[in-house]
């Protein structure tokens, strides 16, 4: 996975919501062994603490579980995936019309301009 974090959320939580996308976006599939708490940390730069505060939060979310020795794996629940998708194009839809809105663009200028993206 790329890690890439910045100043403006806790970082455990652009954890939680980069391997959320990878889950949603289906970069990790369902079933699929995530690799260690330690090898994740390593390979993100960050304290083994934060990523596993961050895996747990996954797991309480459902979109990662743990079996006892064998590591955590991609949820299989295609319920929890979809939810997970929806929440973060929800997320995606609200910045987006928030950055319209600081441009000064109306409702109307905005469906004309992503009709017209569309059409491209």
């Amino acid at each position: 996975m790329e890690w890439s974090f910045d100043g403006g959320a806790p970082i455990y939580t652009q954890i939680v919501d980069a391997v959320k996308l990878a889950i949603a976006s289906g970069a990790l599939r369902p079933g699929e062994r995530l690799p260690g708490v330690r090898e994740l940390a390593v390979e993100a730069g960050v304290n083994p603490n934060t990523m596993q505060r961050a895996l747990s939060e996954l797991e309480r979310q459902g979109l990662v579980y743990s079996v006892r020795t064998a590591g955590r794996y991609v949820t299989d629940d295609g319920t929890a995936v979809r939810e997970a998708r929806r929440e973060l194009a929800d997320g995606y839809v609200r910045s987006f019309l928030a950055s319209m809105e600081r441009l000064g663009m109306a409702k109307s200028d905005i469906l004309k301009l992503l009709e017209a993206d569309k059409e491209e």
